[in-house]
């Protein structure tokens, strides 16, 4: 991929030229990856700290919030740049027609957007093609609400806690768009040839008529999101007078001098604003409109803009119904509130781990995760939730499930980088690294210093233990104990090669049995050791072996 290096002061002097924005811009990265700068939303990110976008929907992760301060002078250059992908915004096919005359000559007709999105979803809903790509679990439960919501023409608001894919669902729903739509070139708020609303399309068609020259959006160009905080304005949402402009001579009479906010400049497309309840309540009363009379109003002005705006909001229940943040007049405009949850089953769960955890590509190493070890870590999330020593207020997010495998596979391979394997697979050893990934994720509510560690090792042992008792027939482990006691302690662990393994087995067939049983028939050497460690780990967890561990290595042995 090619990526050009902009400066960012020649962007913000651009913008300070072009529609009067003062020298010094606070960029802030949000978790779409959009930059807003003073109200505008750019995509691509023009500076994308820690993050890469390299497709036309490709977000940077959703805890991701930075903020990069630049200050602009026009008269001083910068060495200063930063390097971002090119745009990756689809280029229109050949033959769209480029006039107002051309438009209405093909046949085009306009169309709100809940329409939209209703013919697009039962166009889905007939081809048999999943409403919202890439969600798991929500067949009978969330997603046939949504599809009520959109086949009824509502706005929507998603109530749940985090980690459960609201924010990608409200992300999908730019896939029900259609594909390009024709705006009049140059309009601030993607205004409709036919029907325009701003004050410089409405001047820009009754100049050019039929040869109003239009331009065609793509539908990654008619969403913006914004992540309610409690300092979000008014300004920045709906919009207000540019007090640069009015310096700049211009009459405050002059519609030419707003400057609008997201929500209008979201015309025609969707907006969606992330945790609704964080708004402060008299910016929420701001919103009314929005949502009842589809227009919006600026300061100091008489003009009402029609605005066709699909509404999206997410909450969190514990903002949403304890601390009562969302004012009921806005409660009551919106036409669907739609609950989400976590996985009701393990094995969801697990699908969703294969769908989202990123496996590392090393070379000389192929990099497994065995099954019953993910099975483990969806157990371990699945506890957690139900655990009262956890606050369920805060939630035990997916994302808990997702970050523990990666950081599981990472000590596997990890361990065969070290001890010269090419094979690496999870294994029981390898929980002892999840701590770091887990304590950030988890609100435990302990009166006692330092009990998150074992709160953790006690779910984690538990986990082990069902996973195990699911996968091993009780009335074969009394011959895998009799076994050991015959055969002496038995070393496992992080310094135990793939070599060592295979030795052990060779002299263990009824420990190697049910290691091949869980493993399955096609295991590798890597997987069956992680089986290996599995049996022995569920042995010691049901009181049937002992356990010492010394470093990198666990010795069980008999009673």
């Amino acid at each position: 991929m090619t990526t050009r290096a902009i400066r960012i002061r020649v962007l913000l002097d651009r913008l300070r030229r072009r529609e009067g924005l003062s020298c010094a811009a606070i960029i802030t990265l949000t978790e779409s990856s959009r930059i807003l700068i003073h109200g505008y939303q750019i995509l691509p990110p023009i500076a994308v700290i820690g993050s890469a976008t390299t497709t036309e929907l490709a977000w940077a992760p959703d805890s991701m919030v930075r903020r990069y301060v630049a200050n602009v002078s026009a008269h001083e250059p910068s060495t200063d740049t930063t390097t971002v992908p090119e745009l990756r915004v689809p280029t229109p096919p050949a033959g769209l027609p480029t006039t107002l005359g051309a438009l209405v000559s093909s046949g085009w007709v306009s169309r709100p957007v809940s329409e939209e999105l209703r013919s697009n979803a039962i166009a889905r809903l007939r081809s048999g093609e999943p409403l919202v790509p890439g969600v798991i679990g929500y067949d009978d439960t969330v997603l046939p609400q949504l599809t009520n919501a959109l086949l009824a023409g509502h706005d929507l608001i998603l109530l749940g806690e985090r980690g459960q894919a609201k924010t990608r669902i409200i992300r999908a729903l730019v896939g029900l768009l259609d594909e390009w739509l024709p705006v009049v070139t140059g309009s601030e708020l993607a205004d409709d040839p036919t029907a325009p609303v701003s004050p410089g399309a409405v001047a820009a068609v009754a100049e050019g008529g039929d040869d109003t020259p239009i331009e065609w959006l793509h539908r990654s160009q008619r969403y913006a999101e914004k992540l309610a905080t409690p300092d979000t304005s008014i300004a920045d949402l709906i919009g207000e007078v540019d007090p640069i402009k009015v310096a700049e001579g211009r009459h405050l009479d002059d519609e030419g001098t707003i400057h609008f906010g997201l929500v209008p400049r979201a015309n025609r497309g969707i907006f969606a604003m992330n945790e609704l309840p964080d708004l402060s309540e008299r910016i929420q009363v701001g919103l009314l409109n929005v949502l009842e009379e589809r227009d919006v109003q600026i300061r100091g002005y008489r003009i009402r803009l029609p605005l066709d705006v699909m509404l999206v909001a997410s909450a969190n229940p514990e903002d949403y119904t304890n601390r009562g943040r969302l004012i009921t007049p806005l409660k009551d405009r919106f036409g669907a509130q739609i609950r989400t949850h976590y996985p009701l089953e393990v094995a969801t769960e697990v699908a969703i781990l294969d769908q989202e955890v990123t496996v590392p590509d090393i070379d000389g190493v192929s990099v497994t995760v065995p099954r019953s070890m993910a099975e483990v870590v969806a157990t371990f999330s699945h506890l957690a939730r139900q655990s009262s020593q956890v606050s369920q207020r805060s939630g035990v997010s997916v994302r808990l499930t997702v970050t523990n495998a990666e950081t599981m596979t990472a000590n596997a391979v990890r361990r065969a980088l070290r001890l010269g394997e090419v094979e690496a697979a999870a294994r029981v050893c390898d929980l002892d690294a999840l701590p770091a990934s887990t304590m950030g994720k988890l609100e435990i509510e302990s009166l006692e210093e330092g009990r998150e560690a074992q709160i953790v090792g006690q779910l984690m042992h538990h986990a082990v233990l069902t996973v195990f008792r699911d996968l091993v027939s009780p009335g074969d482990l009394g011959r895998v104990v009799d076994e050991i006691e015959q055969h002496g302690a038995v070393e496992v662990g992080d310094d135990v090669t793939l070599a060592e393994f295979t030795e052990l087995l060779s002299g263990t067939p009824e420990l190697t049995k049910i290691a091949a049983g869980v493993a399955g028939d096609a295991a590798t050497a890597a997987e069956l050791a992680s089986a290996v460690e599995l049996v022995l780990e569920g042995l010691h967890l049901s009181k049937r072996l002992n356990k010492d561990a010394l470093g990198g290595a666990t010795t069980y042995s008999g009673r």
